[in-house]
């Protein structure tokens, strides 16, 4: 598995050694002792989506009951962003997006602090994530994905399908502060 670089702190996208003939191919989806040396424990639920193209998801977080996410693609395209919501961390309202893909492999891993999205790019796409803490519904929070202040350069992708949850979320300015995870260096 190698470790590819992001550009935001707590951010790590991985690169699983897949194995492939004539067949197809093969791959580890995961293995808690390799996920140990980047620092990823504590995973407890696993979630799958299945998304037409063009939907956008997000941008989502939850506080209380704060969750890390490691996120594959396991068919279909996906352009996944992760917004930096840590209070008092120097990136704060930064964004890093990666292309997440059932050919690339790539796994996500989105540590709790930050909001979570992504947009299909090429479906339908089926995205598997694993969670450090459970669904909350009380403490989630959605964070409108056109947000200004964020200003996350979506990739064109048509018309967008999105949720009333998701359009009507909150602009980051009127995110109450408790909803934000301390940074911590």
């Amino acid at each position: 598995m190698n470790r590819l670089d992001t550009r935001l702190s707590g951010l790590v996208l991985l690169e699983p050694r897949a194995f492939g003939d004539s067949r197809g191919e093969f791959f580890e989806a995961f293995r808690a002792d390799k996920y140990e040396e980047f620092g990823i424990t504590g995973l407890v639920q696993d979630n799958v989506s299945y998304s037409h193209p063009g939907v956008l998801r997000g941008l989502h977080l939850q506080n209380p009951h704060a969750q890390s996410k490691l996120i594959q693609a396991l068919h279909g395209e996906v352009w996944d962003v992760a917004v930096d919501l840590r209070a008092g961390s120097p990136t704060f309202g930064q964004w890093e997006a990666h292309v997440l893909s059932g050919t690339n492999h790539r796994q996500f891993y989105i540590p709790a602090g930050f909001a979570h999205g992504f947009v299909v790019t090429q479906g339908p796409a089926i995205l598997a994530y694993k969670c450090t803490d459970y669904y909350h519904a009380p403490g989630e929070c959605t964070v409108r994905y056109d947000d200004p202040s964020l200003a996350i350069e979506w990739p064109s992708v048509g018309e967008l399908i999105v949720s009333d949850k998701d359009r009507l979320g909150v602009f980051l300015e009127d995110l109450p502060a408790e909803r934000l995870l301390p940074f911590k260096p």
